[in-house]
């Protein structure tokens, strides 16, 4: 038992340590990560109140973003709960099975995020390089097959990442460097072969993400050789305008990925920092995404202030 080469076959559980090198301050950084997810619940749950009860809102723009933020509900929800006990009770021990739901939920509702990301920049291509038929083209019946297709390409290609590790018998360790369940720690704990793994990953990542950042860049390049064609220097500001949100969140969520995604491959960066910033791109995007089309669209901020201040006056 005490040899160093022990192996684990068909492991029941496994230990998530949280943060490696920072065990010492976890309980303190949980509370940040609390306040982040907090603002994301409280934001988002927001959004999903008020699109659907604001009529001004119901266009294709904000009906994603209601999708979006019932995604970054979920991501939140699959990740905050056993991270904080982690941090806070030191509840290290997780059954493999619950980590491999757990796994499959995160990579799921991160592949629906980058396809609502792209649907968003088709809705601002539409809207500025053809507006004429802008209603025509997207339709409520288009807007249902765009969020079901998302979700069908995200939930049957990630779904297959589990059964694969589910195939795994051998492991050489079940401690798993991380807050969370993600895929290739879990890989990296297999004393097998695991090269179908890591190419069907790879597969996913730019199947997914790569996919849809490609096309969203495609998007852009067209919408902004659009607006500067523009004759009035006023035209091309307000068209821009309405991008500028889009810009910021897409911008957010790629570059953290992608950081998130080759520092686990191919890049040597300590664990502790690539825990926390892989931990940040799954719970920062949630909690400004509500923030940043907060401060974009006046009907939202107006509903806003209609629901925390101006309703217990009107009650009095």
């Amino acid at each position: 038992m005490g040899s160093t080469n022990m192996s684990y076959l068909n492991p029941k559980t496994v230990t998530l340590i949280g943060i490696p090198g920072l065990e010492h301050v976890q309980f303190w950084i949980g509370f940040p990560f609390l306040g982040i997810c907090l603002v994301a619940l409280l934001g988002n749950i927001f959004l999903l109140i008020i699109i659907p009860t604001e009529r001004s809102l119901h266009q294709p723009m904000y009906i994603f973003l209601a999708v979006l933020a019932a995604t970054d509900l979920g991501l939140c929800v699959a990740i905050a709960p056993k991270m904080l006990a982690i941090f806070w009770f030191g509840s290290y021990s997780m059954a493999f099975d619950a980590c491999l739901t757990q796994l499959f939920f995160i990579h799921a509702l991160q592949g629906m995020e980058s396809g609502i990301l792209l649907a968003m920049a088709f809705d601002r291509y539409v809207a500025i390089c053809d507006p004429l038929r802008h209603t025509s083209i997207l339709t409520p019946s288009f807007l249902v097959q765009t969020v079901l297709m998302v979700a069908t390409r995200a939930i049957v290609l990630v779904g297959i990442l589990p059964i694969l590790l589910k195939q795994l018998r051998l492991f050489q360790s079940v401690v798993i460097v991380h807050s969370y369940c993600e895929h290739m720690a879990v890989v990296k704990l297999a004393a097998e072969d695991v090269h179908i793994n890591k190419s069907y990953g790879l597969f996913v990542a730019f199947a997914i993400l790569g996919f849809d950042m490609i096309f969203v860049f495609i998007s852009y390049f067209l919408i902004f050789q659009a607006v500067f064609r523009l004759p009035q220097k006023e035209a091309r500001l307000k068209a821009f305008n309405t991008c500028t949100a889009h810009i910021v969140i897409f911008l957010e969520f790629y570059i953290l990925a992608f950081f998130s995604f080759f520092s686990h491959r191919f890049a040597y960066v300590s664990p502790y920092t690539h825990i926390l910033l892989s931990t940040i791109y799954l719970l920062v995007p949630p909690a400004l995404n509500p923030i940043v089309y907060g401060v974009k669209s006046k009907e939202i901020r107006r509903r806003v202030d209609q629901i925390c201040i101006l309703k217990p006056y009107i009650q009095k």
